[in-house]
């Protein structure tokens, strides 16, 4: 049934404040005066060109009510006093947006996109594409876009091995970040290197750059050659971790979301990074945000109580445990022409050790996940324009 043929009833309640709307579903939703007229979506209140707000809160009389209210052509048509002003509402649209629920969500939720994942899930579904192909049809695009998005990472093949072709993967949906470490950086062996990234030594799982506010939200790894015995790449689901924690502790959980971490950097002149975020992070309303962990970068933790500190080093390691635990590790080999993104706010990636024999060259950078999301919403936009 289409969204614009479910709504059939509108009654206005709490003297014009309110208005509950009947779904032929049998669901009822209420909406308030002050959101309605904040949200209307005529032209002047809403751009037209770019949707953006023409109008502030101080703008909106503070005793709006509602005077009347009717549903035609499957829309809800309402009339706002004292403005004397008649604005129409589709369907879907009020559907979509409907906040009268009762959802007593546990912290540490996820969005409905997110979909966990371990060893046993994933080893052999690794999401891929091909650059050529990506970059000249947007339905695979959109495929590969989308498995960042749920999965939090996904490999591309068919780079050119070759100095600075990440910039191709990042090119396909937003920006590069620049950071100290410029542009893009070497991950190869190197002698007296300031970051341990650039040894053969094994590197435990880890999100990057924890010490800066914000962090860059998505990392791009490219190779350009590797002929060495060993050095895969992992991955691990942070939130499966996290929620795996929870279940098994859950004040452990509370504590590594409730109370922050320090990290900090100064391995190169000039630069001295610090930031205070907790390694679990959750958002106001107890979703699941963010990941922080790297044993590298660790300051001293200081802002937990004294009464506390042991049981939040116990959790502390207990993550580090479960962050390790091979159930939850997908690894690859990254050959010359392959590159792989993880969302740093979620995947931490890692290497296995390396021999010195043979070379192993693969090139980074940093992005950010708004210009990703964004060119997909654009994306699946268009297709269900072109669907209707």
């Amino acid at each position: 049934m289409e969204l614009l043929d479910m709504l059939t009833k509108a009654l206005i309640g709490d003297d014009g404040r309110t208005v509950e709307l009947s779904w032929d579903n049998g669901m009822r939703t209420r909406f308030h005066a002050m959101w309605l007229r904040d949200n209307a979506l005529d032209d002047k209140t809403r751009s037209a060109g770019n949707g953006q707000r023409l109008i502030t809160i101080l703008d909106i009389p503070a005793g709006t009510r509602i005077a009347a209210a009717s549903v035609k052509g499957g829309a809800l048509e309402i009339s706002f006093v004292p403005e004397q002003k008649t604005v129409s509402f589709p369907a879907g649209w009020l559907y979509a947006h409907a906040y009268d629920r009762v959802e007593l969500r546990k912290g540490g939720w996820t969005a409905d996109v997110v979909q966990c994942w371990t060893r046993a899930t994933m080893q052999n579904s690794v999401p891929r594409a091909a650059y050529a192909a990506a970059s000249h049809d947007r339905s695979v695009l959109r495929e590969w876009l989308s498995a960042v998005r749920t999965y939090g990472f996904a490999v591309m093949d068919g780079l050119p091995a070759e100095s600075g072709a990440l910039c191709k993967v990042s090119d396909l949906f937003g920006y590069i970040r620049e950071t100290n470490y410029g542009r893009w950086f070497e991950v190869r062996a190197e002698v007296n290197p300031n970051n341990l990234a650039y040894t053969n030594l094994g590197l435990q799982a880890h999100t990057d750059n924890p010490y800066r506010d914000p962090v860059p939200t998505l990392q791009i790894l490219a190779c350009i050659e590797n002929t060495v015995e060993g050095g895969e790449s992992t991955v691990v689901d942070g939130f499966a971790v996290a929620a795996a924690l929870q279940a098994e502790d859950p004040h452990g959980f509370r504590l590594l979301s409730s109370y922050p971490a320090r990290f900090e950097y100064a391995g190169s002149s000039g630069v001295r990074l610090q930031a205070k975020r907790p390694m679990i992070e959750l958002g106001p309303d107890g979703e699941l945000l963010c990941i922080r962990f790297n044993n590298r970068s660790l300051a001293p933790t200081v802002d937990v109580p004294f009464a506390e500190m042991d049981k939040y080093y116990a959790a502390y390691r207990r993550f580090a445990e479960l962050i390790e635990d091979p159930g939850f590790e997908v690894t690859f080999k990254l050959e010359a022409g392959q590159a792989f993104i993880v969302d740093n706010t979620r995947v931490m990636h890692a290497r296995k050790a390396f021999s010195g024999s043979g070379k192993r060259w693969l090139q980074g950078c940093y992005a950010d996940k708004d210009g990703l999301l964004s060119t997909l919403a654009a994306i699946e936009h268009d297709f269900r324009e072109a669907a209707e």
